[in-house]
């Protein structure tokens, strides 16, 4: 059964975090709201969550999910060989439309998909996804849209698509990003950073924090198909 939460009112938003924590210990997924467009989010420890994620979306193994977590700190649990360059972003532009690629714990039991080793994390601008990571921990969270279509902007587009396939909507209202633009994606596995997908936060205002990270139009063109992972929820 597929319930909506309306997260402005307060009783429904106590209500819908339970019910949401709740459909994620049970392997399904939730909608969530973000700072950029609505999420799709299941929990990033569980193949089989992570699996309906996919499903849900229309989307294949090429193209794995972001992570959200709830504090800059757990990019160091997630994460390893953090360059010092992706850790001054992350300082500078989390919570916000930011997501980092980079090269995952190798210890973590979790199965986001071909990843090559990498994982894309971003920690979102928005008090109800950011009360419900602190409940439920990381969550591997896509943009809330049947692949190929517009990412939603409202908990009620992400119904439209995604429909029964997802077990609590949590409704916040429309999202800042109408014209459905996600994060700002950054490979940061190498020795310089580049942007991999233009989004919210522009390349000047990267480049006050490192100057010499790589534009989308400087970015070696060698087929990384780290650049696949989506962070529309994050990107979303």
């Amino acid at each position: 059964m597929t319930t909506s939460y309306d997260c402005s009112d307060p009783a429904q938003r106590r209500e819908g975090l339970t019910a949401a924590q709740r459909a994620v210990s049970l392997k399904q997924c939730v909608v969530l709201p973000t700072d950029t467009v609505y999420g799709i989010g299941a929990d990033a420890f569980s193949p089989q969550a992570v699996a309906t994620l996919l499903a849900s979306k229309g989307r294949g193994r090429n193209m794995p999910p972001p992570v959200l977590i709830p504090r800059i700190q757990t990019l160091d649990g997630l994460a390893t060989d953090v360059h010092p360059d992706a850790r001054a972003l992350a300082e500078a532009f989390w919570p916000g439309g930011l997501t980092l690629i980079c090269h995952a714990q190798p210890s973590l039991t979790w199965d986001l998909g071909d990843t090559l080793g990498t994982v894309a994390l971003r920690m979102p601008d928005d008090e109800v996804a950011l009360e419900l990571l602190r409940v439920t921990g990381p969550l591997a969270v896509s943009s809330a849209n049947r692949t190929g279509q517009p990412a939603a902007t409202t908990a009620a587009d992400a119904a439209r698509q995604l429909a029964e396939s997802v077990a609590v909507y949590l409704d916040a209202g429309p999202r800042t990003a109408a014209d459905g633009t996600g994060s700002t994606i950054i490979d940061a596995t190498g020795a310089t950073l580049t942007v991999v997908r233009q989004g919210t936060i522009p390349l000047e205002r990267l480049r006050e924090v490192v100057p010499g990270i790589l534009g989308l139009d400087e970015a070696p063109a060698d087929g990384d198909t780290r650049a696949d992972h989506d962070a529309g929820a994050a990107s979303a």
